[in-house]
């Protein structure tokens, strides 16, 4: 995932002559773009805990995937699981 804005690089700018911008300042508006960007709309239950390199994130809850075959992604009582397409 790319977020919107990579403060990383920002930072390593050269300052603005005025003192005003980056790396000094922090644009409310460019935070609020990558905490839009990276929001995870889903039902909590579908949703776990991970960590990305120092920081803490979400990630969706899927099953493994297949490594051989045909599948679809589906629901059977409530589950969300691959289902072989000779099933179907």
């Amino acid at each position: 995932m790319k977020l919107p804005i990579d403060f990383k690089e920002k930072v390593t700018n050269p300052p603005s002559p005025s003192g005003k911008g980056y790396p000094y300042r922090i644009s409310a508006f460019d935070l609020m773009r990558n905490f839009s960007y990276a929001a995870l709309d889903a039902n909590e239950g579908w949703i776990e805990d991970k960590t990305e390199g120092m920081y803490e994130g979400r990630k969706l809850k899927l099953p493994e995937i297949p490594t051989s075959g045909t599948y679809v992604l589906g629901c059977i009582d409530g589950e969300i699981q691959w289902i072989g397409t000779e099933s179907c």
